[in-house]
């Protein structure tokens, strides 16, 4: 059959055929997103198909990845123009943490918009018994792709509990899709995703097994402190989940590189604002996008492609 996860990649397929039709096309923008069972992925298709139709003489193309420190890398080296972030890994990056995946300070990027939350979504198995972040210890965990911006938000998340990955009887550093299939097959106990509500993987998982989201201490963003900030994934977000549930949120940040022209970030910018609606039909994590939050809290310079745009909505 033809299901959702090979629609999106024929979508993406698509826009960067749209953008291509154009023989004397001058413009190239490569969308860097994530796996194709997070959020990234579908709300970088839909990104792609607007910029394919509605700048003028530009080819686009959708790029899986690893996700947030994969993706600004690859903006530093070039291999990029546009790249979904979570914004503790931009902060980084611009920092130089080393530990992060930045041994030096990728002095290239610069910001597009603020755009929606992820949201820390801790999921276990109901089988497993994990009912508090307390009992993971003993258990199986899986914590994202090695120093993406998943993993990094458990890394700070086990410190500042005062824990470490050495509390698990496993760690698994495995993409979204992966940990969930894990997890059906009884091979895992828990999986730790940063993700916009309703992210695809954990939907399947909870349609699949009964499931327990496990809270995070709200006294760890205070701890954790900026970009790191209390949040709460609604009851009914996924299947048999019946109360409100605490955690953290980090807000993504779109990003792109200093090199590139003044118009080009402009106008990916304003047709990112002017076609919300078309993320929106791609995920409603878009639904959290709002103009008036797109240059809050950036930890690197506006383009000033991007900053053109802003100022004349009356934000600068």
């Amino acid at each position: 059959m033809f299901n959702f996860r090979t629609k999106l990649v024929a979508v993406g397929m698509m826009a960067c055929a749209l953008g291509a039709g154009e023989a004397r096309a001058d413009e190239f923008i490569n969308v860097l997103t994530g796996g194709t069972s997070g959020v990234y992925y579908p709300l970088g298709v839909a990104l792609s198909e607007i910029y394919g139709k509605n700048i003028p003489g530009v080819r686009t193309q959708v790029q899986a990845t690893k996700a947030s420190v994969e993706n600004l890398n690859l903006l530093q080296q070039g291999k990029g123009e546009i790249a979904f972030a979570l914004g503790d890994s931009v902060k980084a990056a611009a920092e130089g943490d080393a530990e992060a995946g930045f041994p030096q300070k990728l002095d290239k990027l610069r910001a597009i918009a603020a755009i929606y939350p992820n949201y820390v979504q801790i999921v276990a198995s109901q089988e497993s018994g994990i009912k508090s972040f307390a009992d993971m210890k003993g258990k199986s965990l899986s914590v994202g792709a090695p120093k993406s911006g998943t993993e990094l938000n458990a890394r700070a998340i086990f410190g500042a509990l005062g824990m470490s990955y050495d509390d698990l009887s496993r760690t698994e550093y495995l993409p979204f899709g992966e940990s969930v299939e894990l997890i059906k097959n009884r091979q895992l106990d828990a999986t730790l995703q940063s993700a916009g509500l309703g992210v695809a993987s954990i939907k399947d998982l909870a349609s699949s097994v009964p499931i327990t989201v496990v809270a995070v201490p709200a006294e760890v963003a205070q701890k954790l402190g900026a970009p790191f900030q209390a949040a709460t994934i609604p009851s009914g977000t996924y299947q048999g989940q019946k109360e409100d549930v605490p955690t953290l949120a980090i807000t993504n940040i779109l990003v792109t590189r200093s090199d590139l022209s003044d118009d080009e970030a402009y106008q990916m910018t304003k047709q990112l604002f002017e076609h919300l609606d078309q993320m929106v039909a791609a995920h409603n994590a878009a639904k959290a996008i709002k103009l008036e939050d797109a240059i809050k809290g950036l930890p690197v310079p506006l383009h000033p492609g991007a900053a053109r745009y802003y100022k004349e909505k009356g934000l600068m």
